[in-house]
């Protein structure tokens, strides 16, 4: 009998593996001729294995407690392949739990997904119009931002990737550019490939030429001159943060806005995207900024709790990877601390945190006080929560709010709800969310209205996936979403 058992499981393995490299096939061919992307509960799907395709299956039926099965995806895909389906970001996971619900009123997979998707059908909504990105800086976050906007350019008809902006002095500096784009000690080896082209100061990046451009003043470039037009420079320096320092990028030929990959200063709009990114008009403004990490990790968060239990104050601690900011060694440091070696240290210092919220929440302004704890890990950071909450609650409530709000809502993009016991920081990375919910961490006091939240946070692959979907807000190429 344990003999049949084995060979029945191995079977049936077998079996979903074959679906699982076939189901490959179709989300590439949705991908890159018809701009549509599957998503499996927000975890991406395009460059997946077959046992990742299969590991985020086990993973979606541990979520929704629902028998999601890698054959019914696969038919489901089929369906959406034959289909006039606009370009857009379908999550496959939710499709198939309704699939479950409904197919009894349906005659087969074709005729569900013409039903379910009627508002994504029609030759009118299968175009977009490209916008042209600039990098200003090309540090840890600028080679994360390029690696994406290569990755996600599917057809190439969102965000186009065209140049980089140095201050490189010497030709061959791109050989160096080109060697820290495809190899990362923290991320791995980018799954592409990197031509060089010294003689012409560009890369070719899985078929897409990208000038590297020397530059000591923004104002004084010429985009034009690349054959780039009205194009939205993201800015990874951080060295402007105001309106009057970023506003010189506006001054250069080619230019329509500007992002920038830190917190702005005075009133420039700080967005965290799926929570106050609704709140602005994208074309009342030239100057944005994306907030910072630890912003976009704890207001999806915060940003639920409030909505639901009502938050009186609260106190936020990150525990924070350290950073290039901080010394290797013991050495001269503007700030308190973080002169003392980074890799052999616990650091206390500040965070903008509480602040930053009520830039984005204003309700929640004068309630948050913060601060920081540098720690000598790479990447992967931690929020820690600890808020007073005007509604009694408990732990299974709190989970419960939060597990609902990373399946359905406006913060499905932003939240990952994790159930795992066992998680750790480097289990972590190259999560696209930028809130890992860390369920069995939760506490609640006895009165139910005192909790504390742990949220952790890849403070530089999580980020820059919200970073780039607020650019396609901001170039108004985000494409048709059913989540």
């Amino acid at each position: 009998m344990s003999a049949q058992i084995y060979e029945n499981g191995l079977k049936n393995w077998i079996e979903d593996e074959k679906a699982a490299l076939e189901l490959i096939t179709v989300i590439g061919r949705l991908w890159f001729e018809k701009s549509i992307e599957l998503l499996l509960f927000r975890n991406q799907m395009v460059e997946k294995s077959s046992s990742e395709l299969l590991n985020l299956h086990h993973y979606a039926r541990e979520v929704v407690k629902q028998p999601i099965s890698i054959h019914d995806t696969l038919k489901l895909s089929k369906a959406i392949l034959d289909s006039q389906i606009a370009p857009s970001r379908l999550d496959i996971g939710r499709i198939n739990v309704e699939w479950l619900n409904e197919k009894e009123d349906h005659k087969d997979e074709m005729d569900f997904i013409s039903s379910k998707l009627k508002e994504f059908l029609g030759k009118d909504k299968l175009s977009l119009q490209p916008k042209d990105v600039v990098l200003y800086g090309f540090g840890r976050i600028g080679r994360i931002v390029a690696r994406e906007l290569i990755v996600q350019a599917g057809k190439g008809e969102q965000l186009r990737l065209r140049a980089v902006v140095t201050r490189d002095k010497k030709p061959e500096d791109i050989i160096k550019r080109a060697n820290l784009l495809m190899t990362d000690s923290v991320h791995g080896n980018f799954q592409g490939t990197v031509i060089t082209d010294v003689e012409n100061q560009c890369l070719f990046i899985n078929g897409h030429k990208v000038h590297f451009i020397s530059a000591a003043q923004p104002e004084d470039l010429d985009y034009t001159e690349y054959g780039i037009k009205d194009a939205l420079i993201i800015d990874n320096t951080g060295v402007w943060r105001d309106r009057k320092g970023l506003g010189r990028h506006l001054q250069a030929k080619g230019v329509s806005k500007v992002l920038l990959t830190a917190p702005g200063k005075e009133d420039i709009p700080n967005i965290v995207y799926g929570v106050n990114s609704n709140n602005f008009d994208v074309n009342g403004e030239d100057i944005w900024s994306a907030a910072s990490c630890t912003t976009n990790a704890i207001l999806p968060v915060l940003a639920i709790v409030n909505q639901t239990l009502g938050i009186e104050t609260g106190h936020v601690e990150t525990v924070h990877s350290y950073t290039n900011d901080q010394n290797l060694l013991d050495n001269y440091h503007k700030k308190h601390r973080r002169g003392r070696s980074a890799a052999l240290n616990m650091v206390i210092t500040e965070t903008g945190a509480a602040n930053a919220i009520a830039k984005v929440l204003p309700e929640l302004s004068g309630k948050f006080t913060g601060n920081a704890i540098r720690v000598p890990t790479p990447n992967v950071s931690l929020a820690v929560l600890n808020l007073q909450v005007q509604k009694e609650t408990s732990k299974e409530g709190v989970n419960e709010i939060m597990r609902q709000a990373a399946l359905n809502g406006d913060l499905v993009e932003q939240i990952k709800y994790s159930f795992y016991d066992e998680l750790v920081s480097s289990d972590l990375v190259g999560t696209s969310t930028p809130s890992i919910f860390d369920s069995p961490s939760t506490i609640v006091s006895k009165d139910g209205k005192s909790i504390v939240l742990y949220v952790w946070y890849d403070n530089e692959y999580g980020y820059t996936r919200q970073v780039i979907r607020l650019a396609k807000r901001l170039a108004g190429v985000r494409r048709l979403r059913y989540y």
